[in-house]
C-alpha cells in the first residue's frame, strides 16, 4: 500500500471578502505539495500570508518556483529585488518606488502582467509601512448589473507617466519625457479572465477613459477606486520581520502605506511570470 502524507494545509481567513494566512513549515511549504492548493487559494482569496515563516533569499526563489514560473526582474536579471524607498539602500530605483504608494496592478504596460509577487519582510518600518491589498475580482462581483453592463463596454489609457504625476506632481521635463518614452497602453476597464470569472483593471497608471472626457474619466476612476478599496475588500497588513505574503496581480491591488524613508524597512521580493495577457 503506498502511503499517503496526512498533513494538511493550515489556513485562516482574514476577512470574508479577502486574504487568508497559511501556518505550515518551509520543509512542507518547500516541497511543494500544497502548490497546487496554493495557486488555487490565491486566485480565490487575493493575498495569502504566511506569518514570521522566515524564508531565507534562496528559501524564498525555491519557494516561489514551486508555485509556477519564475520571473526574474527585467531591468537586471536578478533573483531577488531589495524593496527599500531609502535612496543609500536603492540610488537606483527609491525614486520610482515612491509611485507604490498609490493604488495600482504592476505591469499594466506589459500584455501579459505578471501572475504574482511574494514580498518578505527583512525589517519592518519603525512606524506606518503596511502594505495594503484590494480585492479587484470581488470589487466587480459586488457591482449591480447596471453597473457591470456600464463599465464592461470601457476601455482605459495606462500610462507609467500618469502615476509620476501622483508622487511629482511638478517634475522636470527630463523625467517627464523619460518616463513618457515608455508608452501608453489601451485596456480594456473589466478584465475578462479565462476562469470565466471578472476583475477591475484600475490604479494610479489609469489616466482617461476613451472616448470621455478628463472631467467624465477622473470621476469614472476616482469612483470605482473608491469602490474598490472600500473596507470589505481591502485588507492592510502590518509587517513583522519574517513575514511574507503573495498577492495575485490579476485580481487585487496593492500599495505601500507612508513610513519614513530612512528607518530601515526593507523587503526582498520575487515574482512568478504571468500566464494570461490583459485581453
Amino acid at each position: 500500500m503506498l502511503a499517503t502524507s496526512l498533513v494538511q494545509l493550515s489556513q485562516e481567513l482574514i476577512k470574508p471578502g479577502i486574504g487568508t494566512r497559511i501556518f505550515n513549515s518551509k520543509q512542507e511549504l518547500l516541497s511543494g505539495q500544497f502548490a497546487g492548493e496554493i495557486r488555487e487559494l490565491l486566485e480565490q482569496r487575493g493575498v495569502l500570508v504566511f506569518p514570521q515563516i522566515n524564508f531565507s533569499d534562496a528559501e524564498q526563489i525555491a519557494f516561489t518556483r514551486t508555485l509556477g514560473t519564475f520571473c526574474p526582474e527585467a531591468s537586471d536579471g536578478q533573483n531577488i529585488t531589495k524593496i527599500s524607498l531609502d535612496v543609500k539602500e536603492n540610488p537606483a530605483g527609491a525614486e520610482f518606488l515612491k509611485g507604490s504608494l498609490y493604488w495600482h496592478i504592476d505591469g499594466t504596460s506589459s500584455d501579459v502582467p505578471i501572475l504574482a509577487s511574494l514580498l518578505s519582510c527583512k525589517v519592518p518600518a519603525s512606524w506606518g509601512g503596511n502594505t495594503g491589498f484590494c480585492n479587484t475580482y470581488a470589487a466587480y462581483e459586488a457591482l449591480s448589473s447596471a453597473d457591470k453592463q456600464r463599465y464592461e463596454r470601457l476601455r482605459v489609457i495606462h500610462a507609467p507617466w500618469a502615476s509620476l504625476l501622483y508622487y511629482n506632481p511638478e517634475p522636470g521635463l527630463a523625467m517627464l519625457k523619460a518616463v513618457q518614452a515608455i508608452g501608453e497602453k489601451e485596456l480594456p476597464l473589466v478584465w475578462r479572465h479565462r476562469s470565466g470569472r471578472k476583475s477591475l483593471i484600475l490604479g494610479c497608471t489609469a489616466q482617461q477613459v476613451v472616448g470621455s472626457s478628463l472631467a467624465q474619466s477622473a470621476q469614472i476612476l476616482v469612483g470605482l477606486r473608491e469602490w474598490a478599496t472600500a473596507e470589505a475588500f481591502s485588507y492592510s497588513h502590518a509587517w513583522q520581520a519574517g513575514d511574507l505574503v503573495i498577492w495575485d496581480n490579476a485580481g487585487t491591488m496593492h500599495r505601500a502605506e507612508a513610513y519614513d524613508p530612512a528607518c530601515g524597512r526593507m523587503m526582498h521580493r520575487t515574482k512568478l511570470q504571468g500566464e494570461e495577457p490583459f485581453e
